[in-house]
């Protein structure tokens, strides 16, 4: 099995010896290189090479550069998506958001985490686990989602926060880690 293969099976793997991660990843990181490096008034620029980067691009999405992810063809994003300045998705695994969906500045979004063990740690071993964010979200400046959670729908995020488990819809959520602070329906 190769590590792509293991990567999306959910394994441990290790991505600095599969010679197709490798190329996946440096190719999606020059496409980024580009996209950021195109001028704002080239709105047809940037979005034609959003369509090579994302795998799954809604109508009316707009990310503001600086823009970088790992291999693009894991995001998929609905319509009226946008995020503002600085937005890092880490897409190991796949990353589901649903439609307006609105992120601030310095967010990110991570699928890929490492072992706890030095030794295979060490090894460059690491995993990867899917993120969903649900319809009718709005992410707050500096936020950090981490692997495996799943944000519901009409959620606002507070900017600062530090998401480690999911939550659920209809809420409002906050803190380090992150944690539901008030119902909204």
């Amino acid at each position: 099995m190769t590590e792509k293969e293991k990567r999306d099976k959910g394994l441990i793997y290790n991505p600095n010896y599969d010679e197709e991660l490798l190329k996946e990843m440096v190719n999606t990181k020059d496409l980024c290189f580009e996209y950021n490096n195109t001028k704002p008034s080239d709105l047809e620029k940037r979005n034609k090479l959003l369509q090579k980067i994302i795998g799954k691009l809604g109508e009316g999405t707009r990310i503001e550069p600086y823009f970088w992810c790992d291999y693009g063809y894991n995001i998929e994003l609905g319509k009226n998506f946008y995020s503002n300045h600085n937005l890092v998705i880490l897409d190991a695994a796949k990353v589901k958001i649903g439609d307006n969906v609105f992120i601030a500045p310095n967010c990110n979004i991570y699928t890929a985490y490492h072992p706890v063990n030095v030794e295979e740690r060490n090894k460059g071993l690491e995993y990867a686990k899917e993120v969903t964010i649900g319809n009718n979200v709005w992410i707050g400046g500096n936020v950090i989602i981490l692997p495996g959670v799943t944000i519901g729908d009409n959620v606002t995020i507070g900017a600062g926060s530090i998401v480690t488990k999911n939550i659920p819809s209809n809420v409002i959520a906050y803190g380090n880690p992150c944690r539901v602070q008030k119902n909204i329906i």
